[in-house]
Protein backbone atom coordinates (compact mmCIF):
# COMPACT_ATOMS: atom_id res chain seq x y z
CA UNK A 1 0.00 0.00 0.00
CA UNK A 2 2.06 3.23 -1.05
CA UNK A 3 1.98 6.18 1.25
CA UNK A 4 -0.97 8.92 1.60
CA UNK A 5 0.40 12.44 -0.02
CA UNK A 6 -0.42 15.35 1.63
CA UNK A 7 -2.46 17.99 -0.27
CA UNK A 8 -0.21 20.83 -0.06
CA UNK A 9 -2.32 24.21 0.18
CA UNK A 10 -4.52 22.38 3.00
CA UNK A 11 -1.18 21.81 4.63
CA UNK A 12 -0.44 25.63 4.24
CA UNK A 13 -4.03 26.84 5.80
CA UNK A 14 -4.60 24.55 8.28
CA UNK A 15 -1.82 23.42 11.89
CA UNK A 16 -2.49 20.91 14.04
CA UNK A 17 -2.75 21.66 18.24
CA UNK A 18 -1.47 19.66 21.05
CA UNK A 19 -4.48 18.40 21.48
CA UNK A 20 -5.34 16.86 18.07
CA UNK A 21 -7.51 19.77 16.31
CA UNK A 22 -6.88 21.82 13.31
CA UNK A 23 -6.57 25.80 14.11
CA UNK A 24 -7.02 27.93 11.10
CA UNK A 25 -6.72 31.68 10.25
CA UNK A 26 -10.14 33.64 9.28
CA UNK A 27 -10.42 34.38 5.49
CA UNK A 28 -11.83 37.96 4.07
CA UNK A 29 -8.55 39.35 5.92
CA UNK A 30 -6.19 40.22 2.96
CA UNK A 31 -7.59 44.33 1.32
CA UNK A 32 -10.27 46.43 1.23
CA UNK A 33 -9.93 47.18 4.92
CA UNK A 34 -11.74 50.39 4.60
CA UNK A 35 -15.16 49.12 4.29
CA UNK A 36 -14.42 46.88 7.02
CA UNK A 37 -14.75 47.93 10.86
CA UNK A 38 -12.15 48.18 13.14
CA UNK A 39 -13.82 45.06 15.37
CA UNK A 40 -14.15 42.77 12.77
CA UNK A 41 -10.55 43.85 11.28
CA UNK A 42 -9.16 42.74 15.08
CA UNK A 43 -11.53 39.14 14.82
CA UNK A 44 -10.05 38.58 11.53
CA UNK A 45 -6.51 38.98 12.88
CA UNK A 46 -7.38 35.94 15.31
CA UNK A 47 -6.97 31.83 14.49
CA UNK A 48 -9.73 29.64 15.10
CA UNK A 49 -10.44 26.00 15.84
CA UNK A 50 -11.80 24.45 12.74
CA UNK A 51 -15.43 23.15 12.82
CA UNK A 52 -15.40 19.62 14.43
CA UNK A 53 -17.78 18.96 11.59
CA UNK A 54 -14.76 19.60 8.67
CA UNK A 55 -11.73 18.41 10.94
CA UNK A 56 -12.08 14.78 9.80
CA UNK A 57 -11.52 15.50 6.01
CA UNK A 58 -8.99 17.95 6.74
CA UNK A 59 -7.42 15.56 8.48
CA UNK A 60 -6.92 13.48 5.72
CA UNK A 61 -6.79 15.70 3.21
CA UNK A 62 -3.27 16.65 5.77
CA UNK A 63 -2.63 12.61 5.11
CA UNK A 64 -3.38 11.87 9.32
CA UNK A 65 -6.08 9.01 9.81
Amino acid sequence: MPKIKTRRAVAKRFRLTANGKLKRNHAFAGHIFTKKSAKRKRNLRKSEITSPNDAPRIKRMLGLR
